[in-house]
């Protein structure tokens, strides 16, 4: 494929992704809270949360899924990924999370990911019982992501991921479908010039029904004295659409060394815009340690206390060992800490598996 139509497929795949931002009301502060499905924005995956899941341009496997799903495409062969992270310590909220990636030929690849939340037991009450009924329920979130991306000629990769999401107690339940797309490009005398984009959580509205939202009540028109069970509507919410620019330069060194630097910005839907920076060290490929920063646009000193709970810094670090010596099979781990305001942090680890 020559220069000029890689360069035109990259231009549609860009203009295609910014065309449909008219849904991402960019950095929109006013309209903070009015979004819903939250946990789309969560991360449970290690590597990028060490990066502070600004890493659109290089982020590559499974946890392309979770940032950008053109990165899905850029392994080798196999790529199984088990996740967990305590969220916000001291709130006793957990992720866990599942990846599995498959190329499939030469320039595609299959992903598929899991995502759910523990939140654990929450004590039932009632206007007759403030303090508790000695009953617990526990809410059930989860995701199920299935993607597809395509490599051209290795410089350019397009991916995208239909994602379904479902909030539920026992009584209440809702359901509804996104879509995310992305690009990345690769140029330079050793591929270390990294571009990426991605259009995330585009899809359905959602709403809550069931037999939660019913109640008795008396016949309204006072003729006959009888009960009768309403159904209440609630409002339907949408998701909480993000649109990520980053790129990426890797300093390669001695064969050996490699230091990676990155740029990203995130506008989002239903709050401020985000801007940060990180670095990556790596030896060998073996050993990675990574931070990043990531401050809010437009927030005045004055309305520090409105800070997204993840503005500051993250770091974490990898090691990532072939099985059989001089073979391509390779075992990993990764951790990362996001420092949190307020709370303790977010502690992520991950388990990698390539074949």
């Amino acid at each position: 494929m020559n220069s000029t139509i890689q360069k035109n497929i990259i231009g549609l795949i860009c203009l295609l992704l910014l065309s449909l931002t008219h849904e991402v009301q960019a950095g929109n502060p006013d309209r903070q809270g009015e979004a819903g499905a939250y946990e789309l924005l969560m991360n449970p995956w290690a590597r990028s949360a060490g990066l502070h899941t600004m890493s659109t341009s290089m982020i590559r496997g499974v946890e392309a899924l979770r940032l950008n799903p053109a990165g899905l495409a850029r392994i080798n062969a196999t790529e199984i990924l088990f996740g967990h992270a305590r969220y916000l310590e001291g709130t006793d909220i957990k992720m866990n999370a599942f990846g599995l990636a498959q190329k499939v030929g030469k320039n595609g690849t299959f992903g598929f990911s899991l995502m759910s939340l523990d939140i654990g037991e929450i004590p039932v009450t009632t206007t007759n019982q403030p303090e508790g009924t000695g009953a617990t329920f526990s809410p059930n979130f989860f995701n199920l992501g299935i993607s597809y991306a395509h490599t051209f000629e290795n410089k350019i990769s397009v991916g995208i991921t239909l994602r379904a999401i479902s909030e539920a107690i026992a009584d209440l339940s809702a359901f509804g479908l996104g879509i995310d797309a992305g690009v990345q490009y690769v140029t330079g005398p050793a591929d270390n010039f990294k571009f990426g984009i991605s259009l995330r959580n585009i899809g359905s509205r959602m709403s809550f029904d069931g037999q939660g939202l019913s109640f008795p009540t008396e016949n309204p028109d006072g003729t006959l004295s009888y009960d009768i069970t309403v159904n209440q509507r609630s409002a339907e919410f949408e998701l909480p659409s993000v649109l990520n620019i980053g790129m990426s330069y890797d300093f390669n060194m001695l064969n050996n060394h490699r230091i990676t630097v990155l740029g990203n910005f995130t506008s989002n839907s239903f709050s401020r815009d985000q801007l940060g920076a990180g670095v990556e060290y790596s030896l060998k490929d073996m050993f990675m340690v990574r931070a990043a920063y990531k401050v809010e646009v437009g927030l005045s000193a004055e309305r520090s206390a409105e800070a997204s709970v993840y503005s500051g810094l993250s770091a974490g670090a990898s090691i990532e060992v072939p099985v059989k010596k001089n073979g391509t099979n390779r075992f990993g781990i990764d951790y990362a800490y996001r420092a949190t305001q307020p709370f303790s942090g977010t502690h992520n680890i991950s388990v990698r598996i390539t074949l």
